[in-house]
Protein backbone atom coordinates (compact mmCIF):
# COMPACT_ATOMS: atom_id res chain seq x y z
CA UNK A 1 0.00 0.00 0.00
CA UNK A 2 2.93 2.34 0.65
CA UNK A 3 4.03 1.88 -2.96
CA UNK A 4 0.52 2.69 -4.15
CA UNK A 5 0.58 5.89 -2.10
CA UNK A 6 3.87 6.85 -3.72
CA UNK A 7 2.42 5.98 -7.10
CA UNK A 8 -0.56 8.23 -6.62
CA UNK A 9 1.54 11.05 -5.31
CA UNK A 10 3.35 10.89 -8.62
CA UNK A 11 0.14 10.21 -10.47
CA UNK A 12 -1.36 13.39 -9.07
CA UNK A 13 1.60 15.22 -10.53
CA UNK A 14 0.81 14.08 -14.02
CA UNK A 15 -2.97 13.93 -14.21
CA UNK A 16 -3.60 17.57 -15.14
CA UNK A 17 -1.70 16.99 -18.35
CA UNK A 18 -4.47 14.93 -19.89
CA UNK A 19 -6.73 17.90 -20.55
CA UNK A 20 -5.10 18.58 -23.91
CA UNK A 21 -5.92 15.52 -25.96
CA UNK A 22 -4.01 16.62 -29.06
CA UNK A 23 -0.72 15.81 -27.32
CA UNK A 24 0.42 12.27 -26.68
CA UNK A 25 -0.31 11.18 -23.09
CA UNK A 26 3.33 10.46 -22.25
CA UNK A 27 4.51 13.83 -23.61
CA UNK A 28 1.91 15.67 -21.57
CA UNK A 29 2.64 13.57 -18.51
CA UNK A 30 6.35 14.27 -18.59
CA UNK A 31 5.88 18.01 -19.09
CA UNK A 32 3.35 18.52 -16.33
CA UNK A 33 4.96 16.08 -13.90
CA UNK A 34 8.19 18.04 -14.16
CA UNK A 35 6.33 21.27 -13.40
CA UNK A 36 4.51 19.86 -10.36
CA UNK A 37 7.58 18.18 -8.94
CA UNK A 38 9.40 21.50 -9.12
CA UNK A 39 6.54 23.07 -7.16
CA UNK A 40 6.74 20.34 -4.54
CA UNK A 41 10.51 20.69 -4.23
CA UNK A 42 10.44 24.48 -3.94
CA UNK A 43 7.31 24.98 -1.84
CA UNK A 44 8.38 25.13 1.80
CA UNK A 45 4.81 24.70 3.00
CA UNK A 46 4.44 21.42 1.12
CA UNK A 47 7.82 20.21 2.32
CA UNK A 48 6.71 20.99 5.88
CA UNK A 49 3.58 18.89 5.38
CA UNK A 50 1.04 21.71 5.05
CA UNK A 51 -2.03 19.67 4.10
CA UNK A 52 -4.02 22.69 2.99
CA UNK A 53 -1.35 23.74 0.51
CA UNK A 54 -1.00 20.17 -0.73
CA UNK A 55 -4.77 19.87 -1.14
CA UNK A 56 -4.80 23.08 -3.17
CA UNK A 57 -2.11 21.68 -5.47
CA UNK A 58 -3.98 18.41 -5.91
CA UNK A 59 -7.25 20.22 -6.52
CA UNK A 60 -5.74 22.51 -9.15
CA UNK A 61 -3.68 19.93 -11.02
CA UNK A 62 -5.52 16.65 -10.62
CA UNK A 63 -9.15 16.33 -9.69
CA UNK A 64 -10.72 17.60 -12.94
CA UNK A 65 -8.79 14.96 -14.89
CA UNK A 66 -9.09 11.89 -12.68
CA UNK A 67 -11.87 9.38 -13.33
CA UNK A 68 -12.84 8.33 -9.81
CA UNK A 69 -16.22 6.99 -10.93
CA UNK A 70 -14.61 4.64 -13.44
CA UNK A 71 -12.09 3.50 -10.86
CA UNK A 72 -14.80 2.91 -8.26
CA UNK A 73 -16.87 0.89 -10.73
CA UNK A 74 -13.89 -1.32 -11.51
CA UNK A 75 -13.03 -1.72 -7.83
CA UNK A 76 -16.60 -2.79 -7.02
CA UNK A 77 -16.74 -5.19 -9.97
CA UNK A 78 -20.13 -6.85 -10.55
CA UNK A 79 -21.49 -5.27 -7.38
CA UNK A 80 -21.49 -1.91 -9.16
CA UNK A 81 -24.32 -3.10 -11.41
CA UNK A 82 -26.54 -3.99 -8.45
CA UNK A 83 -25.91 -0.71 -6.61
CA UNK A 84 -28.48 2.07 -6.71
CA UNK A 85 -27.43 5.43 -8.19
CA UNK A 86 -27.32 6.83 -4.66
CA UNK A 87 -25.08 4.01 -3.47
CA UNK A 88 -22.78 4.45 -6.45
CA UNK A 89 -22.44 8.16 -5.72
CA UNK A 90 -21.80 7.49 -2.02
CA UNK A 91 -19.10 4.87 -2.62
CA UNK A 92 -17.44 7.03 -5.28
CA UNK A 93 -17.40 10.09 -3.02
CA UNK A 94 -15.89 8.22 -0.06
CA UNK A 95 -13.39 6.35 -2.21
CA UNK A 96 -12.31 9.62 -3.81
CA UNK A 97 -11.84 11.22 -0.39
CA UNK A 98 -9.80 8.25 0.79
CA UNK A 99 -7.49 8.31 -2.21
CA UNK A 100 -7.07 12.08 -2.32
CA UNK A 101 -6.20 12.29 1.36
CA UNK A 102 -3.86 9.28 1.31
CA UNK A 103 -1.87 10.42 -1.66
CA UNK A 104 -1.86 14.07 -0.69
CA UNK A 105 0.00 12.89 2.39
CA UNK A 106 2.38 10.93 0.22
CA UNK A 107 3.00 13.97 -1.99
CA UNK A 108 4.44 15.86 0.96
CA UNK A 109 7.02 13.07 1.36
CA UNK A 110 8.46 13.40 -2.12
CA UNK A 111 12.26 13.18 -1.85
CA UNK A 112 14.10 13.60 -5.14
CA UNK A 113 12.87 10.50 -6.89
CA UNK A 114 13.76 10.27 -10.58
CA UNK A 115 11.01 9.28 -13.01
CA UNK A 116 11.90 7.63 -16.31
CA UNK A 117 9.21 7.41 -18.98
CA UNK A 118 9.21 4.37 -21.22
CA UNK A 119 8.33 4.59 -24.93
CA UNK A 120 4.57 4.79 -25.38
CA UNK A 121 2.99 1.94 -27.33
CA UNK A 122 0.05 3.69 -28.93
CA UNK A 123 -1.71 3.72 -32.29
CA UNK A 124 -3.32 6.93 -33.54
CA UNK A 125 -6.80 5.45 -33.10
CA UNK A 126 -6.20 4.12 -29.57
CA UNK A 127 -8.43 5.44 -26.80
CA UNK A 128 -7.05 3.26 -24.01
CA UNK A 129 -3.33 3.30 -23.26
CA UNK A 130 -0.76 2.56 -20.59
CA UNK A 131 1.93 5.10 -19.79
CA UNK A 132 4.82 3.15 -18.33
CA UNK A 133 7.34 4.70 -15.96
CA UNK A 134 10.10 3.64 -13.65
CA UNK A 135 10.77 5.48 -10.40
CA UNK A 136 14.31 5.45 -9.13
CA UNK A 137 15.60 6.56 -5.74
CA UNK A 138 19.05 6.30 -4.21
CA UNK A 139 19.44 3.22 -2.05
CA UNK A 140 16.34 1.47 -3.38
CA UNK A 141 15.43 -0.76 -6.29
CA UNK A 142 13.65 0.90 -9.23
CA UNK A 143 9.88 0.53 -9.10
CA UNK A 144 7.74 0.16 -12.24
CA UNK A 145 4.64 2.36 -12.04
CA UNK A 146 2.22 2.19 -14.96
CA UNK A 147 -0.80 4.42 -15.49
CA UNK A 148 -3.82 3.12 -17.40
CA UNK A 149 -5.85 5.81 -19.11
CA UNK A 150 -8.73 6.11 -21.48
CA UNK A 151 -9.89 8.98 -23.62
CA UNK A 152 -13.40 10.24 -22.93
CA UNK A 153 -14.99 13.37 -24.33
CA UNK A 154 -11.67 14.36 -25.85
CA UNK A 155 -9.61 14.13 -22.64
CA UNK A 156 -7.29 11.48 -21.23
CA UNK A 157 -8.09 10.35 -17.71
CA UNK A 158 -6.38 7.85 -15.43
CA UNK A 159 -8.50 5.02 -14.09
CA UNK A 160 -5.96 2.55 -12.75
CA UNK A 161 -2.37 2.37 -11.55
CA UNK A 162 -0.12 -0.67 -11.57
CA UNK A 163 2.82 -0.77 -9.17
CA UNK A 164 5.32 -3.53 -9.93
CA UNK A 165 2.57 -5.18 -11.97
CA UNK A 166 -0.06 -5.03 -9.21
CA UNK A 167 -3.25 -3.10 -9.99
CA UNK A 168 -4.60 -0.58 -7.51
CA UNK A 169 -8.14 -1.38 -8.65
CA UNK A 170 -7.62 -5.10 -8.14
CA UNK A 171 -6.10 -4.45 -4.74
CA UNK A 172 -9.18 -2.56 -3.56
CA UNK A 173 -11.59 -4.96 -5.28
CA UNK A 174 -10.81 -7.69 -2.77
CA UNK A 175 -11.38 -5.34 0.18
CA UNK A 176 -14.61 -3.99 -1.31
CA UNK A 177 -15.87 -7.49 -2.00
CA UNK A 178 -15.30 -8.58 1.58
CA UNK A 179 -17.10 -5.54 2.97
CA UNK A 180 -20.08 -6.04 0.65
CA UNK A 181 -20.35 -9.75 1.41
CA UNK A 182 -20.42 -9.11 5.13
CA UNK A 183 -22.89 -6.22 5.17
CA UNK A 184 -23.87 -5.06 1.71
CA UNK A 185 -22.97 -1.91 -0.20
CA UNK A 186 -24.12 0.34 2.65
CA UNK A 187 -21.59 -1.41 4.89
CA UNK A 188 -18.86 -0.55 2.40
CA UNK A 189 -19.91 3.11 2.44
CA UNK A 190 -19.88 3.09 6.23
CA UNK A 191 -16.44 1.50 6.35
CA UNK A 192 -14.99 4.07 3.96
CA UNK A 193 -16.56 6.92 5.93
CA UNK A 194 -15.02 5.59 9.13
CA UNK A 195 -11.58 5.39 7.54
CA UNK A 196 -11.90 8.93 6.24
CA UNK A 197 -13.07 10.13 9.65
CA UNK A 198 -10.13 8.50 11.37
CA UNK A 199 -7.74 10.16 8.93
CA UNK A 200 -9.19 13.60 9.69
CA UNK A 201 -8.58 13.11 13.43
CA UNK A 202 -4.89 12.30 12.93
Amino acid sequence: MKLFKTAFALLFSLNACFALAQEAPDVLAKRVMTEVIEIVKSDKAIQAGDQKRIAELVDAKVLPYFDFKHMTALAMGREWRSATPEQRDAVTAEFKTLLVRSYSNALSQYKNQVIDFKPLRMKPEDTDVIVRTEVRQAGAKPVAIDYQMDKREGAWKVYDVMVAGVSLVTNYRETFSQEIKSGGIDALVKSLKEKNGEAVKK
